[in-house]
């Protein structure tokens, strides 16, 4: 197979010019469950113990699709398939309680993964700062290709 049919970039994504891509791409999405919210162990009837996501991890991963879909759309961003990128978070929490901004990393490279990079494999993520924003607490989301290539 060729690069570009192993590639799972979106019909959208493929055939466009590479010379007219942005080489960022930016959006924002709300904070994201703890990890410890966002799956359950599941036990099947044989014993298996497994781990499912929740309502709430499903809902929150809906929301980061789409909104990683829009300001993909409406960037030109083409999915760089076999290609390493940064994802750049600000995350601005609700209050001061103590939390964790690694928990953020893993749910949102499963949502956006297949939009903003081909495989989250590929994805270097840097948290950059936190704050609090009791008003809007968001994760600010910034994806750059490595070194700027094309």
């Amino acid at each position: 197979l060729r690069q570009a049919e192993r590639c799972a970039t979106p019909k959208w994504c493929r055939g466009r010019r590479r010379d007219s891509v942005l080489m960022v791409l930016r959006f924002r999405v709300p904070v994201p469950p703890s990890v410890n919210h966002s799956h359950r162990t599941y036990t099947t009837k044989t014993g298996r113990r497994m781990r499912v996501p929740t309502k709430q991890a499903g809902d929150w991963t809906a929301q980061a699709r789409d909104a990683a879909y829009v300001a993909a759309k409406a960037s030109g961003w083409v999915c760089p398939c076999g290609e390493k990128v940064i994802v750049e978070l600000t995350v601005y929490w609700p209050d001061r309680r103590r939390r964790d901004t690694n928990n953020c990393h893993k749910l949102l490279c499963d949502a956006i993964e297949g939009i903003a990079f081909d495989d989250d494999r590929w994805a270097l993520v840097r948290d950059l700062d936190f704050d609090v924003d009791r008003d809007d607490p968001r994760v600010e989301v910034a994806v750059k290709r490595m070194n700027g290539r094309k």
